[in-house]
């Protein structure tokens, strides 16, 4: 199993690259700005999420919203790096899952007490498919969940020790 300096190390960098390029993003596009990338296929864009993820409850006008959204994030937090502080005898894909999960959350969670929403930038679509914007924190989040349920069907898996 990596070692906890790297599986940290990995999330810090996780959340220093996507502040990096959500501040990229907010010091160079206005709100609403697209810029085409690839033509019929993606765009970078800048736009704010105040809900969940893919919008959920973004528009309610309770006054609660970020309060338990922040709330839950720093429950998810606590869990996951208390997960990876106790880990032992836990496949790769698992602790470097947590780890980017950690990451990404760390990144999300910042922008919703700074500012109250999420600022999310990669825009992807077919034709009339359009998949929600996301960002660096978003893609961390999927990417770690992916390693963890890899790990969690993989063939002849034991049971983690702890």
């Amino acid at each position: 199993m990596p070692s906890r300096a790297l599986l940290f190390g990995l999330s810090a960098s996780i959340f220093a690259i996507d502040r990096l390029t959500k501040w990229l993003i907010e010091s160079r596009f206005s709100p609403f700005d697209s810029v085409t990338v690839i033509p019929g296929f993606f765009d970078i864009v800048h736009t704010t999420n105040r809900g969940a993820a893919f919008g959920l409850f973004a528009e309610s006008s309770s006054s609660v919203r970020s309060f338990v959204l922040i709330g839950l994030a720093l429950g998810a937090l606590v869990l996951v790096a208390g997960m990876l502080w106790r880990m032992s005898g836990v496949g790769r894909a698992t602790a470097y899952g947590l780890a980017l999960i950690l990451g990404g959350a760390l990144g999300n969670l910042f922008d919703r007490i700074a500012t109250g929403a999420v600022t999310d930038f990669l825009d992807f679509y077919v034709g009339a498919l359009h998949w929600p914007a996301f960002n660096v924190a978003d893609s961390s989040i999927v990417v770690g969940s992916a390693l963890l349920l890899f790990d969690l069907l993989k063939p002849g898996r034991e049971p983690a020790r702890t």
